[in-house]
């Protein structure tokens, strides 16, 4: 069993099954007990010399009485485990709970700097463990502690020295039990360490298996993952070779015990003054103890396992999320779609260094706007920003002329859409990702045709088997780059937000399938606020401004025609596409 302020909760929750389970398993207990004594009295009663020798109807009753007994043993045996593993299971779906609530508001940091593979060995073994222990421990805590109590009271009144003799040797594997503890908590933690990281880089290789193939580095790969798998098994061996040793001194024990009880009580009943019957219900008293005592070794291994666990789960759920509103924030209403930076300064939490330096633009609401510049320039940060991803200092972000900051995050994102570089699609069916921003009773199927067909991937999708209705692989992985770009696009202009955002999302498509985009895009958004973040000029020379970010500054602003009048590093970007194009132009 478990104790903490956060898994305590649950326990109060759930309070009515505890109870429940517990009340079962007392019955269970009580009535078990009166076994050993209707074994006394059948062997007292077999003695031909005693008066009280066991008669006919006698033995009827005691038959009705076993009967009952097994009667009541079934069905509080069931109850207990009603009460104890629902209220394992109902505690681990709370705590799942609880832990993807605080996923999703973790900062966009969090996710950079811990690996998927450790986080979701948190909601698998982790989360396991904790139900094992809730339901399993439980069990074990209140079981050893019912049935140890009543029947070390039933053996102390048969014979209170040989209770004494009997209870010396579990004096000792308590203590024994109560060192070996932390070392078993250590182990466990290191075995989960272990399980993540070895989860982790199984979950990388898989999503990178094309990659690994086309450097031919299986081999490599593979001997990577026997050095893990290797360490994972090492670990886990250690833990089991510390589990089994606990058991093996729980047997040594109890054997010690009950050579105690043969040779002591049956000294007594050579003397005289312990009957035979007597000796028959002591050691079938103790022998109802033997689980318990089995159960406290069991119990110190898992608490030791649930301890670890717990812990681990407690820290992640501790870690603060660090982008979130602020006090009396309100939510931004009838958006227009006016961004504007001013001096903005940015540096990664961390980072070393300034990403962005005094970054000062207005975009007016309805303008067209590209922004450009090399690779690590700065632009993907400002979409970042733009976004509220990141903390951004007051005074230095706004929206219709609002300080972001005063402004709900939740809001903020809402009046805005966004196709991200890696164009990140669900393992769901087209229509579905296309939709995502709605619930399905507020989709619109002709709706979500049109987007489709203003991102120019309605034919694309059409020509499939299944159409709309086609389920995609992991990340979108069966269908194309471009139609993945387009896709996502389609899943933006579905979301029919006061401003677009488009971060490099024309990248995988011809030029003629671009044309056909911007000139959908300019004829359905008219009046509507849209990004593009690019590389390629022809994506942008047509729009109403174009930024040119370089170093995380901001080098010039203008139109196309006047940046290349008179700013020299787009001329040169526009002088270096020009002669690639004729380079790809040119080969056979």
């Amino acid at each position: 069993m478990l104790f903490g302020k956060r898994i305590g909760k649950y326990y109060l929750r759930f309070s009515w099954l505890l109870i429940l389970g517990v009340a079962a398993l007392v019955a269970v207990d009580i009535f078990q007990l009166r076994i050993p004594e209707i074994y006394g009295r059948i062997i007292a009663g077999l003695d031909p010399t005693d008066p009280a020798t066991l008669s006919k109807d006698v033995l009827l009753e005691l038959c009705y009485n076993i009967f009952w007994i097994v009667a009541v043993l079934a069905v509080g045996r069931f109850l207990w485990r009603i009460g104890f593993f629902c209220t394992a299971n109902n505690t681990e779906t709370g705590f799942r709970a609880e832990m993807f609530d605080h996923a999703k508001d973790l900062s966009q940091q969090y996710y950079k700097t811990n690996k998927v593979g450790d986080i979701m060995s948190l909601f698998t073994n982790d989360l396991e463990t904790i139900n094992e222990c809730v339901g399993e421990g439980t069990l074990m805590l209140f079981d050893a502690l019912t049935l140890g109590i009543l029947a070390i009271y039933k053996m102390a009144v048969l014979n209170w020295k040989l209770t004494l003799f009997a209870l010396i040797p579990m004096a000792f594997l308590a203590a024994i039990g109560v060192i070996m503890f932390k070392y078993l908590e250590k182990k466990w933690q290191e075995r989960q360490e272990a399980y993540s990281k070895m989860s982790d880089f199984t979950q990388e290789s898989f999503s990178g298996i094309a990659v690994i193939k086309a450097f031919v580095k299986e081999l490599k790969e593979l001997s990577a993952f026997k050095y893990i798998n290797k360490h994972n098994e090492d670990v886990n061996v250690a833990f089991v070779k510390a589990s089994v040793l606990i058991d093996l001194m729980v047997s040594l024990f109890v054997g010690s015990v009950v050579t105690i009880i043969i040779g002591y009580g049956g000294w007594l009943a050579h003397e005289g003054t312990f009957s035979v019957a007597d000796l028959v219900m002591f050691i079938s008293y103790f022998s109802t103890i033997t689980w318990p005592v089995m159960a406290i070794s069991m119990l110190i291994e898992m608490s030791s396992r649930g301890k670890a666990s717990l812990k681990r789960i407690n820290e992640f759920l501790d870690t603060p999320i660090d982008v979130k509103d602020k006090e009396g924030v309100k939510d931004i209403e009838d958006v227009k779609g006016e961004i504007e930076f001013r001096n903005l300064t940015f540096q990664y939490p961390d980072g070393d260094r300034n990403v962005l330096k005094n970054v000062s633009f207005t975009i007016k609401a309805g303008e067209n706007v590209g922004i450009i510049g090399k690779t690590g320039a700065g632009k993907s940060t400002i979409v970042d920003l733009m976004l509220r991803t990141y903390n951004i200092p007051d005074g230095m972000y706004f929206i219709d002329g609002q300080d972001v900051n005063d402004l709900s995050i939740r809001s903020v994102r809402a009046s805005i859409a966004y196709v991200p570089q890696d164009n990140f699609l669900f393992s769901d069916t087209i229509a579905s990702n296309i939709s995502f921003a709605f619930g399905e009773e507020e989709v619109d199927k002709a709706r979500i045709i049109d987007v489709s067909k203003m991102a120019d991937v309605d034919s694309d999708i059409s020509s499939f088997k299944d159409g709309y209705d086609t389920i995609l692989g992991e990340r979108g992985v069966t269908i194309s780059g471009g139609q993945k770009q387009r896709t996502s696009i389609a899943r933006a202009l579905m979301k029919n937000a006061v401003v677009l955002i488009l971060d490099d999302s024309l990248s995988a498509v011809d030029t003629k399938t671009e044309e056909n985009i911007l000139e959908g895009l300019r004829e359905n958004r008219a009046g509507r606020t849209t990004i593009y973040i690019a590389h390629r000029i022809s994506t942008v020379k047509n729009l109403d401004k174009i930024i040119l970010v370089d170093n995380g500054e901001i080098v010039d602003i203008g139109t196309h025609d006047e940046l290349l009048s008179r700013c020299e590093e787009y001329q040169r970007t526009v002088k270096l596409q020009e002669l690639e194009e004729e380079s790809e132009g040119g080969v056979v």
